[in-house]
């Protein structure tokens, strides 16, 4: 163990000194991010491949708001009960955490383009297996399909966008990625509401289609050619998104120094990952997750018709007034994201949901009262909107960017599977069980999701350090004072 330790001194040491000759990695690990040289510019295909990448998080904002706007429909002509919709609501998150686990592994083995056009496959396939469902069977494997596909996308289309992208453009571009979740989750709620939930399954397998079309006119990851050392394929890649003009020769030198520093490297077995000098990191990313999802968003997302139906608000009218909302958050959160930081983001965000969860479970207590009843409406739906704010402008996608900046790079790739998985499993807990918790006590339930807002202000508040415009060596010694 000691010379181990002494190996990852040396290593931490020879970091240093790239850092002093201005070659300063912003990112590590599976993505290998690097700095791009300065001048480099946005160019036509920088922006078309960010696209069509991006097509992948729309069907997954898709994903996440179909069984929504769709409960009703599929209810009325499969005749399915609250316990078996309640399965098909959340049997995505048990795709989701399957391909979760997996995502590092294939986009490491077959490249990043190959991984999302493996993921649309799955998702196609699943979108098509809904629209075409005559039993609850073919419902919940296409919805388990789904999830699969997009557990991939969740891992893959950030780290390719972040792999492509010059330094001063990486942050707003990787915020593309929330923008067009929230895109897609917004569009199916509004247009969920007007059309059939067979018609609204199609939107989300075009959305696949698109992608998979697009794929095959956007180039591979640099980094992840310069990896395999397939020189020749990765400086045309680099010249193809920094332009014909540009001059990508210190950013190349740049990627293949920063490379064999990593294959010197030896990769870390799973069970390292718990030793005492990963606990602080591990305490961050895993904490993030969990409470991200015991908050409540993706069940109040799910099952959002129910929640105003109980709160005698027409379904239809509080799902198009809560889809009209959330794109106008989603560009105010990607605007502030490099501005502010991600804490200050975070306590907006976890206060947000603390307090509007707070005022949902309170109308459900007026409920109960005659002469409060009246409120509760307007309570609810001014509570819901609220949520989805804060929720979209912080807690949505700020712990999956703290995730990508917190591991060391030799453990980096155990530690975002075991995150991601307890990302989606506690997805699926929640989601599975809300609308028993609904049949217990509304009230009850909210307080509760307000109770864990709460929670998620003291944990970021004393424990989630600040990333904005620091680099990771800096960001990951602070967290790893063992190493």
């Amino acid at each position: 163990m000691e010379v181990r330790e002494s190996m990852e001194e040396g290593l931490l040491e020879s970091k240093s000194n790239f850092l002093k000759n201005e070659t300063k990695p912003t990112s590590s690990g599976a993505n290998l991010d690097l700095p791009s040289a300065t001048t480099s510019s946005l160019t036509p295909v920088l922006v078309f491949s960010t696209f069509v990448a991006v097509c992948g998080s729309f069907c997954y904002g898709c994903s996440l708001g179909y069984s929504s706007p769709a409960e009703t429909g599929i209810r009325e002509d499969l005749g399915l009960s609250m316990a078996a919709y309640s399965v098909f609501g959340s049997i995505m998150t048990v795709g989701g955490m399957v391909g979760a686990i997996l995502s590092g592994k294939i986009a490491d083995l077959i490249g990043r383009r190959h991984t999302m056009w493996f993921a649309d496959v799955f998702s196609t396939a699943g979108w098509l297996s809904i629209a075409f469902a005559k039993s609850a069977l073919w419902l919940d494997i296409g919805r388990l399909t789904i999830g699969f596909g997009v557990g991939m996308i969740c891992y893959v289309v950030p780290v390719y966008i972040a792999e492509i992208t010059a330094k001063g453009h990486r942050g707003s571009f990787v915020s593309a990625n929330q923008l067009m979740t929230t895109s897609g989750f917004a569009l199916t709620y509004f247009i969920g509401t007007l059309i059939s939930w067979r018609a609204l399954a199609m939107i989300g397998a075009i959305a696949s289609v698109v992608q998979i079309i697009g794929l095959f006119f956007i180039p591979e990851s640099p980094r992840w050619l310069a990896k395999l050392g397939r020189e020749k394929e990765f400086e045309a890649a680099l010249k193809l998104l920094r332009g014909e003009d540009a001059d990508i020769s210190e950013e190349a030198a740049d990627i293949r120094d920063f490379i064999e520093m990593l294959e010197q490297q030896t990769e870390a077995s799973f069970l390292e990952l718990f030793q005492r000098r990963y606990a602080n990191s591990l305490i961050v990313g895993v904490g993030l997750m969990l409470l991200q999802q015991l908050g409540g968003n993706g069940p109040m997302a799910y099952y959002a018709s129910n929640i105003f139906e109980e709160a005698d608000i027409s379904g239809t009218i509080g799902l198009q007034v809560s889809a009209i909302v959330q794109i106008p958050v989603a560009i105010v959160g990607l605007l502030l994201m490099d501005r502010s930081g991600r804490r200050p983001l975070l306590l907006v965000s976890a206060s947000g949901m603390c307090f509007s969860c707070f005022l949902i479970g309170l109308a459900f207590c007026f409920k109960e009262h005659p002469h409060l009843k009246a409120l509760t409406p307007i309570l609810v739906l001014t509570g819901s909107l609220a949520s989805g704010t804060a929720y979209t402008i912080g807690l949505g996608g700020i712990p999956w960017i703290i995730m990508s900046e917190i591991f060391p790079v030799n453990v980096k790739a155990q530690a975002g599977s075991l995150v991601t998985l307890v990302n989606w499993s506690t997805s699926w807990l929640t989601t599975y069980t809300f609308n028993f918790m609904m049949e217990w006590s509304s009230a009850g339930t909210f307080f509760i999701f307000s109770g864990v807002g709460g929670l998620t202000v003291l944990f970021v508040a004393k424990l989630v350090p600040e990333t904005k415009g620091r680099t990771l060596e800096e960001i990951q010694a602070s967290l790893t004072p063992f190493l």
